[in-house]
């Protein structure tokens, strides 16, 4: 099962690849929808993480592809655009929201 991320900035992307996360760096809605269908395509994509800012873009993709049963598996993971305390519960909220318990 293999791993890809869809960023927003090269230094997400160069972290991910020295991890063995294959991804690519995007900017335009465009380019994410795009992104995101080509990793559809492939059969063997368990997870797909994708950088806060970039899904806030395509919410209704993302939204889409959370509620369905099917692989990929979407994460999105806050970015250096993250305001410090902005939002320290993300986790939290993320785990109560999608599976109803709270941590």
């Amino acid at each position: 099962m293999k791993i890809f991320c869809i960023s927003d900035n090269i230094d997400t992307n160069i972290g991910l690849r020295l991890a063995g996360v294959d991804g690519i760096v995007v900017h335009e809605r465009e380019e994410v929808l795009k992104a995101i269908e080509e990793a559809r395509k492939d059969k063997e994509l368990g997870i797909l993480i994708i950088t806060r800012k970039l899904a806030q873009l395509v919410p209704e993709v993302i939204d889409e592809l959370k509620l369905s049963a099917s692989l990929p598996l979407v994460v999105e993971i806050p970015d250096r655009h993250l305001k410090k305390d902005e939002d320290n519960d993300y986790i939290t909220r993320y785990v109560r929201d999608s599976i109803g318990i709270k941590v």
